[in-house]
């Protein structure tokens, strides 16, 4: 075969290759709850795999998986006391590999059976970066889980913790690492996340439960803290506000903001409800603009379940509090518009593989859906774990991990 032919059939080849990656944290590789992989989703005829499955107590943190590894964190029982614990699991056997005790394992709060951690660890360059609920930042060897640096943001940065307790995630863009959770003047922190050095502070705003999310938009790379004003952005390389958007906090903003181009999206629950705004930039910078808003829990509400993005419609479990009957619904991202609604999903968590959904319903069952804003099209249901799930799908190098109040599993989704 000719060079230029061989290169013709690789060029046509690639869009069906299927890149292998890590999920490095909360929703990903980009904090948009999208896999870039191909999987075998075609579950009608058989299911996928079972890889492995281990006993998991306590916790609604999800995995985060790099290295080889499966990080995720539980309360366990230490000399009498309940800790809370970052594990390390062999991502292709579930055999543990360490355990790091990173924080007193009680004063959550509001969860209800299971109770336990909510953030999920990010992993990078050999380090496991933890938030703990009482606002304790550890950055952790990823080889041992032995203490590479840490900060207690409260005594360091005069932070002031929230009711239940801090639920976000630490957000890692390049060599930062982001988190919410200081006083006056420091509200907002980026940390270099080899070293631990606070590389800038910025903002006077009360912390939420939401998880930030960096993106670029308008050609600026920013990270958007969803604060108790509101989402604020700021310049990822020093911190600098570029806009805000005021979206009022009354008891519960845990959701992450949604990015799509140049609209952001976001929600809370205790009839705050959910809306979007437009950002545009002019000679004097960002400005964000209300799209719309819908107040209340029921029409378009993600309480803590955050939803994700495809062609301009968001998908996701909508509603307020726990119960299991809340709805997955479809969304139009620009409008607000309900496209259709299917019941019986509760606050589980949705992660986009391969163009399809994959959604984690409260009770367990993972399912495949088809989005489109036509009509609800499911194509696949397993019973992939026991126990409650408040927790988010995470996808890596074929694999599909979940995990719930009671156990963890890795499913083989490897495309054919």
């Amino acid at each position: 075969m000719k060079k230029n032919s061989l290169l013709a059939v690789l060029f046509l080849l690639h869009p069906i290759l299927s890149p292998a990656a890590d999920w490095p944290g909360y929703r990903g590789p980009n904090q948009d709850g999208i896999s870039p992989e191909k999987l075998n989703l075609k579950w009608d005829a058989a299911q996928p795999k079972v890889l492995w499955k281990v006993p998991l107590n306590t916790g609604f943190s999800s995995f985060a998986v790099g290295g080889g590894k499966a990080f995720t964190q539980v309360v366990r029982v230490l000399n009498n006391e309940p800790r809370e614990i970052c594990v390390a699991l062999d991502a292709a056997t579930g055999a543990e590999l360490w355990a790091a005790d990173v924080a007193v394992g009680k004063g959550y709060g509001g969860g209800g059976t299971g109770d336990g951690p909510r953030a999920t660890p990010a992993v990078s360059d050999g380090v496991v970066l933890v938030l703990t609920p009482d606002l304790v930042f550890h950055g952790l060897d990823a080889q041992t889980g032995k203490a590479l640096w840490t900060h207690d943001l409260i005594k360091e940065n005069a932070a002031k913790n929230i009711g239940w307790n801090s639920a976000a995630s630490p957000v890692v863009d390049g060599d930062l690492v982001f988190v919410m959770g200081g006083g006056a003047g420091q509200a907002l922190l980026a940390f270099h996340k080899k070293t631990g050095q606070l590389v800038w502070k910025s903002g006077t705003e009360a912390i939420t439960h939401a998880t930030p999310v960096v993106a670029t938009i308008l050609g600026e790379r920013q990270v958007i803290f969803f604060c108790q004003s509101g989402l604020v952005a700021l310049s990822v390389k020093d911190g600098k506000e570029l806009w805000k958007f005021p979206y009022p906090y009354k008891a519960s903003s845990a959701a992450t903001p949604i990015v799509s181009g140049e609209k952001v999206y976001c929600s809370a629950g205790y009839n705050v409800g959910g809306g979007a705004c437009q950002i545009t930039k002019t000679g004097s910078g960002f400005t964000a603009t209300q799209l719309w808003q819908i107040p209340g829990n029921k029409e378009v509400a993600n309480h803590w379940s955050t939803p994700v993005c495809k062609d301009g419609y968001i998908y996701g479990m909508f509603g307020h509090g726990g119960g299991a009957d809340l709805p997955l619904k479809c969304v139009e991202l620009a409008t607000g518009a309900v496209k259709w609604v299917q019941p019986g999903f509760g606050q589980g968590g949705v992660t986009l593989a391969d163009g399809k959904i994959l959604a984690l319903a409260i009770n367990g069952e993972l399912v495949v859906v088809d989005p489109a804003p036509t009509a609800y099209k499911e194509v696949g249901r397993i019973q992939a774990v026991q126990g409650k799930c408040w927790s988010t799908p995470a996808v890596s190098n074929g694999c599909i991990y979940v995990r719930s109040t009671q156990e963890g599993v890795c499913l083989d989704a490897k495309a054919f």
